[in-house]
């Protein structure tokens, strides 16, 4: 059965969820089309498959990407926690880490999205984020583009803050090759940003990904937006949702059509 792997781990295939570098990011970032103004220069070409973006130095301007740099050592007694089943049926258990302010504010304006859909500012390519699943250390956040569903953003509490997870699925409900990919926060950040930064896992997961940093911003009243960056390359995916006018939920993303929101739109 498949598992989450355990802290420092994951970052999901390329980018939509993870976007696309100038030529594919969501591919897991994979279909991605960014907007012109968040690129520095122009417009990343909308893309399939986020993995292409994590896969390929090529795509992002035919550049080797050197190795990633090595984890941040583990905090003393932190240790690498149990994994926990990645089934999309699974209830999570209670997550009593506290956090620094700032992350608990932000915790707590995305939990006031919970059972909100909200449409991307793209006019080129419609992306709906669905903030469907709020339990009390984890909100799932499935991300439609278009027709695609294959995508899932996972927030979670952990004993030293917050990692975000990208769950890639086929239609079938199996997941993804490049799946599970994701990084935690190193800093407390702010009540309206945070930072991932790419953990074990995903640098061995996809060559060069190890210098991802996924960032968040939320806005209350005003904006969301979703970024993915890579230390050393020049280039930005960036994709916002406006906060102000709600739209009505999609249907439930590939592999949880047997789970519940657990809030009302």
């Amino acid at each position: 059965m498949t598992r989450f792997p355990s802290s420092p781990a994951p970052f999901s295939a390329a980018p939509p969820l993870f976007p696309t570098p100038p030529s594919t990011p969501d591919a897991p970032l994979r279909a991605a089309s960014l907007r012109g103004a968040s690129l520095r220069g122009g417009r990343l070409p909308a893309v399939s498959a986020l993995a292409a973006l994590l896969l390929g130095g090529a795509l992002l301007g035919g550049c080797e990407v050197g190795d990633p740099p090595d984890p941040p050592p583990l905090v003393p007694g932190e240790g690498v926690p149990e994994e926990a089943e990645a089934t999309p049926d699974r209830v999570p258990e209670a997550a009593p880490f506290d956090l620094p302010a700032e992350q608990e504010a932000f915790w707590t304006s995305l939990e006031a999205l919970c059972g909100m859909a909200f449409e991307g500012t793209d006019p080129e390519v419609r992306r709906v984020m669905h903030v469907r699943q709020c339990f009390l250390g984890e909100i799932r956040i499935p991300l439609h583009v278009d027709e695609d569903r294959s995508r899932t953003w996972i927030v979670t509490r952990q004993p030293h803050g917050l990692r975000l997870k990208h769950d890639h699925r086929h239609p079938d409900g199996t997941e993804e090759e490049i799946t599970q990919y994701g990084g935690d926060t190193r800093e407390s950040g702010s009540a309206t940003t945070q930072e991932f930064h790419a953990d074990a896992f995903t640098a061995e997961l996809v060559p060069g990904a190890g210098n991802n940093i996924w960032t968040m911003e939320l806005h209350p009243g005003g904006l969301f937006a979703y970024q993915l960056v890579r230390t050393g390359e020049d280039w930005v995916v960036r994709w916002e949702f406006d906060l102000t006018a709600p739209v009505d939920p999609p249907p439930a993303p590939w592999g949880y059509e047997d789970t519940e929101p657990t809030h009302g739109g």
